[in-house]
């Protein structure tokens, strides 16, 4: 299955211990109807959850879910959501990839569906040693909300975007 495929490979970057809260081993042990899972809660006409893949010559070489917070869920670090926000996850680029605007493009269509789904805000979260990342997303409009805490990655930052 290519999600899986796609996610083994950002989960093998070598900067993912400080860009996801997973790993190779534990994804790669996830059966087939987990991904077929992920990928049809994300799929198209989705209104909690958008997937985004970027595709060159028949090759994905990234992608970026949005997923929608409902008002009154907690997220994963026990943060209670007063209002619905839409959160960009699971940000990837192919490294032979980087530098030709993919990661903008995938913004962009991450937040035009949030939008979309009546949102005005976008937010991400990035670890704080993850430099090259928070450059790409300050390029892309966003910015630090001055929210800070600690992930199971160490500690990460809260990056918003107005839509």
């Amino acid at each position: 299955m290519r999600v899986k495929e796609l996610r083994l490979r950002a989960l093998a970057d070598p900067d993912a211990d400080i860009a996801f809260l997973s790993t190779v081993e534990a994804s790669s042990a996830e059966p087939d109807s987990f991904w077929q899972d992920r990928a049809e809660n994300a799929a198209e006409g989705s209104s909690t959850a958008a997937q985004f893949i970027a595709e060159r010559a028949g090759e994905w070489i990234g992608t970026a879910t949005v997923l929608i917070q409902q008002a009154g869920s907690v997220n994963e670090f026990g943060v209670l959501r007063p209002v619905d926000r839409a959160i960009i996850v699971g940000v990837f680029v192919d490294p032979a990839a980087r530098g030709d605007g993919v990661i903008d493009d995938l913004l962009t269509i991450c937040g035009a569906w949030a939008r979309a789904e009546g949102l005005s805000e976008i937010f991400l979260d990035v670890h704080v040693d993850n430099l090259r990342a928070q450059a790409a997303y300050r390029r892309a409009g966003f910015v630090a909300t001055g929210v800070h805490f600690t992930a199971s990655i160490g500690d990460e930052i809260e990056m918003s975007r107005r839509l």
